[in-house]
């Protein structure tokens, strides 16, 4: 049997999924866009992507360069595709907005030598609630079990790496415990409507790639589980009795402005990709 050799394409591949969990997360977020344009029929506008995917490396590249950093566009580019497979527009110029909240976020709402809002998560929200002109569509990924097999799959692999599987975890239990209670023991619905939610390609993306940001999630390990329930539960509330549509994403929104206080009373040691 024949191995990769270190000048081999598939080592090349390999290598550079290793060295840094970010390139499995790009890797993942581009075959979940091409899943929905290709395989769901997303009314898919490639201009909107490339105003995205503009916005956001201009806006970081203008930052860092102010700050003399290093361009990080691994960051802007994962933003720019968290954008492309949650928020729904009409005029691409609320790309524009959306994206530069949401790079600009990182620079200036930062405590703890920290940004403490997911950039997509604030871009997202700040963008629908200041503009007519932007909304989330859960039910644009249908409910086919194939991507439920995709998006978990590929969520642990990078929660693994980036040792965030225990924040996914203590959202997604808690979440699904709650419905099941109210739907199940309370409502007395059949069992079909709760699993038909766990085909939800929104509540699985949001579970796996923004909610478990390690750069702005809470530091201490303990606490950031106990931060990751209550944005379960607040999204609960908010979905069940407030009738709030992409209620976890407003859930993470608002109770991302404790995470300066949660790590100032936990300590943790700070993330760092490298």
């Amino acid at each position: 049997m024949l191995l990769s050799s270190p000048t081999s394409p598939s080592f090349s591949v390999l290598h550079w999924l290793k060295a840094d969990a970010r390139h499995f997360q790009i890797l993942f977020q581009v075959i979940f866009l091409c899943y929905g344009i290709y395989m769901l029929h997303w009314e898919a506008s490639p201009m909107k992507y490339f105003i995205t995917f503009a916005t956001v490396l201009l806006v970081q590249w203008c930052f860092n360069n102010y700050h003399r950093e290093v361009f990080n566009y691994k960051s802007a580019f994962i933003t720019g595709l968290s954008l492309c497979l949650m928020l729904k527009v009409n005029n691409p110029f609320t790309l524009c907005i959306a994206g530069s909240i949401a790079i600009a976020s990182k620079f200036w709402l930062k405590a703890n030598d920290k940004h403490f809002f997911n950039p997509a998560n604030i871009g997202i929200c700040l963008t629908m609630l200041f503009t007519d002109d932007a909304w989330i569509s859960p039910g644009q990924w249908g409910s086919r079990a194939l991507l439920f097999f995709l998006i978990g799959t590929a969520g642990f692999l990078v929660l693994f790496r980036i040792k965030r599987i225990d924040t996914a975890l203590a959202f997604l239990i808690t979440f699904l415990v709650l419905q099941y209670l109210r739907q199940i023991y309370f409502l007395r619905w059949e069992q079909d409507f709760f699993i038909h939610q766990l085909n939800s390609g929104t509540l699985l993306l949001f579970t796996f790639f923004m909610i478990t940001d390690p750069v702005s999630s809470p530091r201490n390990n303990v606490a950031r589980i106990m931060w990751a329930a209550a944005v379960a539960g607040l999204a609960f509330y908010l979905q069940t009795f407030k009738w709030i549509n992409g209620a976890p994403i407003w859930a993470l929104f608002f109770l991302s402005m404790t995470t300066p206080s949660i790590d100032y009373l936990f300590k943790g040691n700070k993330f760092n990709w490298k």
